[in-house]
């Protein structure tokens, strides 16, 4: 039985109710997750196959297996829908590719004196949220300039519990050194709710507040003060004057704009939030080939706030088929109304427009970009004369101190450019190496990647393996994937090291290949070495990041994290009350029992741990 006579058989047992349905081929794998207002109705249409594009068509033809699931409303099966793409990633949905969390700016109230900080990830930390930022660097440089403006401290608690003394911060005008003393209690507050406020959308209250108290000084001939307050203004101005775009009036809204061009779309989102513009980031959905702008608009809407919080307007650059349906959906996600509009006129309407002029152009760079990234690889098939150009590239890279913190990295790259979603780091494990033993931490890494590659893609057929694995070395770290590879039985990737010429200089970089008995050499002004040079860079600045995080991890630790039972949050209520792990190993009980959360039998169990007792 084909895929279309499997289908047609199974209509008889689909129900009319509406709900999820997704398709599945001989392997159990998910080739396309969809919703239905009625499942019955919906499957039969893929019965036609003269009505269906050619995507779809393969799709059908693959099919072995259906599985439905029965919501109350079609509101619901939108929901489940994006949750399930999310989940399986199908290979015949529109998919978002990139879904990365937004970063947030966190004004932590878990401390006597709060905290302004950078935040990602679950709203865990008890604190006031402002976001979504379209950046980790929009975060930063709006948090540059709110310490300027607000004199809060950044440090860590830990950090902040040990000083005695101001820091840097506090010489250079960015922080009012609440812990050596500078600043009483409700003075810090001041700032703390003046922040609060700006964030909040109120900043022309706040800076309407710093001018008078700033005439107030002035008057008062305190001339050093007056100039404290005329600082806090220009910093805030600074964040308006990188206000592009506006919306007068409307404190949260999201723009999506949307254009399509060469068999390829660029959805284009700007965050407004408290009145400010937070940043753009421009999406490139994939598999959208043949497909109307309505889907691949209301595909990405589902996707795009399956695990964020939409704002309760969202403005579009054209109208999707579905939007009421949609907007109810995002309402039951949101636990309030949102609204999806196309605007006609006025602010809004210049507010999408010139959205749209971001999205447009973004596509044309990612367009040319393309074309460049496919001549490239065209030119490296034919550099090491393999069967086809490389669609999916490996990199790998070592990094640690003495063999210390040994990490290695794998980056990967394809005709779309980097791949950030399938990066990966492999913590050393082995114990017998000898510091620094490059070769052997080699070994281990692309042992346990190939082991990897065979258990999830046998077949070979999930796009798992790579096409080309490039090492950053000369022929040791060669030699040494070589010997994996041969162990392992795997003969067909191809393998190239990258190694620095002469003095370690680049530009005259050597290109050691299996089967070559001489180094490939191109010239310094080649594109080729630099689209080489670019992905060994790539790949080492993804190994020395992941090293200093680990590094940064085993500087953090405490002698605490040796006791069960003690989380984060005793933690952190521990280092706060005595400042540091080594205070709280020679404590008492009685004062152990004096931090918030340590009860007596906690506190007995830490000063057993550390006094030979338990």
């Amino acid at each position: 039985m084909n895929g279309l006579e499997f289908l047609a058989a199974e209509l008889k047992r689909l129900p009319l109710q509406p709900g999820v349905y997704r398709m599945l081929d001989a392997k159990g794998v998910v080739l396309y997750v969809g919703k239905a207002k009625s499942l019955k109705k919906r499957v039969a249409a893929y019965t036609k196959l003269e009505r269906l594009p050619e995507r779809l068509k393969r799709m059908v033809a693959r099919t072995t297996a259906l599985e439905v699931v029965v919501t109350r409303t079609e509101a619901e099966a939108l929901l489940l829908e994006s949750n399930l793409i999310k989940e399986f990633r199908p290979h015949f949905n529109i998919l978002l590719k990139d879904d990365k969390s937004f970063p947030f700016i966190l004004l932590a109230s878990d401390h006597s004196w709060p905290r302004l900080m950078k935040h990602r990830g679950a709203k865990s930390q008890k604190g006031d949220y402002f976001g979504p930022f379209a950046s980790g660097s929009a975060v930063n440089l709006t948090l540059n300039i709110l310490q300027r403006a607000f004199l809060l401290r950044t440090c860590s608690d830990a950090v902040f519990a040990n000083r005695s003394r101001p820091c840097l911060l506090y010489q250079i005008k960015r922080c009012s050194a609440p812990c050596a003393g500078r600043i009483s209690p409700e003075g810090y507050a001041s700032l703390v709710a003046e922040a609060r406020a700006f964030l909040s959308g109120q900043s022309h209250e706040v800076q309407k507040n710093l001018a008078k108290r700033m005439d107030e000084a002035s008057e008062a001939l305190d001339y050093e003060k007056a100039a404290l307050f005329r600082d806090r203004i220009q910093a805030l101005a600074r964040i308006q004057a990188r206000q592009d775009i506006s919306l007068p009036g409307i404190p949260d809204a999201d723009i999506v704009a949307f254009h399509q061009e060469g068999g390829r779309s660029c959805v284009q989102v700007f965050f407004f939030r408290a009145g400010q513009n937070f940043g753009n980031r421009a999406y490139f959905p994939a598999q959208v080939e043949g497909e109307a702008a309505s889907d691949i608009l209301t595909a990405f809407l589902g996707q795009f706030y399956a695990s964020r919080l939409p704002p309760p307007l969202i403005l579009l650059s054209e109208s999707i088929s579905e939007a009421a349906l949609v907007a109810e959906a995002l309402g039951l996600r949101a636990g309030f109304k949102v609204d999806l509009a196309v605007p006609q006129r006025g602010d809004k309407k210049k507010a999408v427009e010139h959205a749209l002029v971001n999205a447009k152009e973004a596509l044309l760079r990612r367009l040319s970009e393309n074309a460049l990234q496919l001549d490239l690889l065209e030119k490296l098939s034919d550099l090491l004369e393999l069967e086809a150009a490389p669609q999916r590239i490996e990199v790998f890279d070592n990094s640690h101190v003495m063999g210390t913190s040994a990490v290695g990295a794998m980056i990967v790259a394809g005709p779309e450019g980097f791949v950030k979603s399938a990066y990966r780091r492999f913590n050393i494990k082995s114990t017998d190496l000898a510091p620094g033993d490059d070769f052997a931490m080699m070994r281990e890494v692309l042992t346990r990647r190939f082991l990897r590659a065979q258990k999830e893609d046998p077949e070979r057929d999930k796009g798992l393996w790579p096409d080309l694995v490039l090492i950053d070395g000369g022929l040791g770290q060669l030699h040494a994937v070589q010997s994996v590879l041969a162990e392992e039985g795997i003969s067909d990737v191809a393998l190239l090291a990258i190694a620095k010429g002469p003095d370690r200089n680049a530009g005259r970089e050597r290109l050691f290949q299996p089967g070559r008995a001489e180094p490939i050499e191109l010239s310094p002004q080649d594109p080729l070495l630099y689209f080489l040079q670019r992905l060994r860079d790539e790949a080492h600045r993804f190994a020395i990041g992941s090293h200093r995080a680990k590094r940064s991890m085993a500087i953090g630790a405490t002698p605490l994290d040796e006791v069960e039972g003690i989380g984060a949050g005793r933690k952190k209520a521990l280092l706060n009350h005595f400042g540091s792990g080594k205070a709280v190993t020679e404590a008492a009980i009685d004062e152990l029992m004096k931090v918030p959360g340590i009860s007596r039998a906690m506190a007995k169990k830490i000063h057993d741990r550390f006094h030979g007792e338990g």
